[in-house]
C-alpha cells in the first residue's frame, strides 16, 4: 500500500464532516469495525484503555460503525457516538457507518482487506470488531479477527511505536 493511499480515501466523521486520515499520517492506528449490540461490544473498554495508555505516544484507535453483522448497529451515527460516549466513555474518532463487505464496500476496508486477507486469503469481514493495524507510514501490517481482545494486540502496538518512534 503507497504511503498516500490510506490518507487520501474521503471517511465522513461520526459528527458529519468530510475528512481524509492525513491528520493521522506518522502515527500507529487500529482501525476497527463496531457495532453498539453485539455480544463483543465490550471491546470498546478495552479500545479505549489502549487508545488513551498510547495516545501520547502516537497511537490511534479509528472506529467505523457497520449495520451488515446481524443488524448489531441499527442507529444513527448521532445515537452511536452518545452511546459510545455515555457507555464506554470512548474518546477515540468515531466515522460515520459504513459497509465493510458487499458492493458498496468502503474504498478504506478494500485497502485494509487487500493488504491484510483473512484466514485462507479470503478477503471478506468475518464480522464486528476485525481489527486492522497500520504502521506510520500507512502499512496495514496485520488482521485480528473479532475474538482477539484488543489488549492482546499491545505487545505489537508497542512494538510499531519503538520501533518507527
Amino acid at each position: 500500500m503507497s504511503d498516500s493511499s490510506v490518507y487520501s480515501i474521503p471517511l465522513i466523521t461520526i459528527e458529519g464532516v468530510e475528512t481524509t486520515l492525513a491528520g493521522y499520517r506518522g502515527k500507529v492506528l487500529l482501525m476497527v469495525n463496531v457495532a453498539s449490540a453485539c455480544g463483543f461490544t465490550p471491546q470498546y473498554t478495552e479500545l479505549e484503555a489502549l487508545h488513551r495508555k498510547y495516545a501520547d505516544r502516537g497511537f490511534t484507535v479509528l472506529g467505523f460503525p457497520c449495520n451488515q453483522f446481524g443488524g448489531q448497529e441499527p442507529h444513527c451515527e448521532a445515537d452511536i457516538h452518545r452511546f459510545t460516549k455515555e457507555a464506554y466513555g470512548v474518546s477515540f474518532p468515531l466515522f460515520s457507518k459504513i459497509e465493510v463487505n458487499g458492493p458498496r464496500t468502503h474504498s478504506l476496508y478494500v485497502l485494509l482487506k487487500e493488504a491484510q486477507p483473512g484466514l485462507l486469503r479470503t478477503k471478506s469481514i468475518k464480522w464486528n470488531f476485525t481489527k486492522f493495524l497500520v504502521d506510520r507510514a500507512g502499512n496495514v501490517v496485520s488482521r485480528h479477527g473479532t475474538p482477539v481482545r484488543p489488549r492482546h494486540l499491545e505487545p505489537a502496538i508497542e512494538a510499531l511505536l519503538d520501533a518507527t518512534g
